[in-house]
């Protein structure tokens, strides 16, 4: 059986596939996003869909998570203050 070692993962050939189609993929047509593999066509689908790399593969979006941070650090500051 022969295998493909890719983002240090392992996979037998036949199982490293695209997580959309099921597409056999090979070190030359996938790509890597939060740990799952995509053929390069769905990865341009899925990020045109919502215009980013979160929302479009089922993420919370970046800067939702900067967002939060920022106000839980201006109540922190003006709960100090008082």
């Amino acid at each position: 059986m022969e295998k493909i070692s890719t983002d240090k993962h392992i996979f037998h050939k036949t199982c490293f596939c695209c997580k959309q189609c099921k597409k056999k993929l090979s070190i030359q047509n996938y790509v890597p996003l939060y740990g799952e593999f995509y053929c390069i066509f769905h990865y341009k689908q899925l990020f045109r869909r919502k215009g980013n790399y979160d929302e479009g593969f089922g993420h919370a979006q970046h800067k939702n998570r900067w967002l939060s941070r920022r106000t839980s650090d201006v109540c922190n500051e003006s709960e100090s203050e008082a």
